[in-house]
């Protein structure tokens, strides 16, 4: 068997797979950063775990958590590089890419063939450009909404952190700090994907925390996918395309 690990900002995402079909779900999860070591269990109630290959965005000390949450496996943490399954690394330096970034783009290449705009919408939110022929070439990186409303908030002397409600035309200040994070976040998306709009059957594949927030917002062809990342991971573990570190 085989657990996936996508170790985001926010929360853990875990999937556990067979060995010989690491694109289908056995169990699945997500975990606050705090509840890491409830991992631990898995390894009792699948003895046949054997392997664990992994994404980490949330630093060097989560890392190390969850290295010896699951002492004795050895996670094969995913790094960036010029090709993987099919998808062929632009990034001016590949190895800087985020290996979220590199995960979820290799997952949606296992989704769509056709020209794809890769979003992540979570503590951040990510855009990024896929090529009907597997090139990345290249996307972006914003505060995600929740990030966006808290700078508001920490920022200014006078804004303030409280719900709101979307609207057109806001008339409340909480309703106009809501509804410009979330147009702010459907601009950026609908602008990028103007680079493939004409490109046949492109589309957009949203994912992350966040997604739901605006995903009615967009005008461009869409579909809706969690854990892109988590696919991703599975392609690389079919391929053999990731070794222990």
């Amino acid at each position: 068997m085989i657990l996936l690990i996508d170790a985001g900002n926010t929360r853990v995402k875990w999937r556990l797979t067979a060995a010989d079909a690491p694109r289908q779900a056995i169990e699945e999860g997500a975990l606050a950063h705090d509840a890491i070591g409830s991992l631990a269990s898995l390894r009792a109630r699948y003895p046949a775990l054997s392997r664990a290959v992994g994404c980490n965005v949330a630093g060097a000390a989560i890392a190390a958590h969850l290295d010896q949450t699951l002492a004795g496996i050895g996670i094969e943490w995913l790094r960036p590089g010029a090709n993987c399954c099919g998808v062929r690394n632009h990034y001016e330096q590949p190895a800087r890419l985020g290996a979220d970034r590199w995960a979820a783009l290799i997952g949606a290449r296992q989704l769509h063939r056709q020209a794809c705009l890769v979003v992540t919408a979570g503590t951040a939110t990510t855009i990024d450009l896929l090529s009907a022929d597997g090139e990345f070439l290249g996307g972006l990186i914003l505060p995600g909404v929740d990030l966006m409303q808290h700078a508001l908030a920490h920022g200014t002397a006078q804004l303030p952190l409280a719900e709101g409600r979307f609207t057109l035309q806001p008339r409340r200040t909480v309703d106009a700090i809501h509804s410009g994070c979330l147009l702010a976040q459907a601009g950026a998306v609908e602008r990028m994907f103007r680079q493939i709009a004409s490109q046949p059957q492109a589309k957009c594949l949203l994912g992350g925390g966040a997604a739901d927030s605006f995903a009615g917002l967009l005008d461009i062809p869409l579909r809706r996918v969690d854990n892109l990342v988590l696919i991703g991971l599975g392609a690389i573990a079919a391929a053999g395309e990731i070794h222990p570190q």
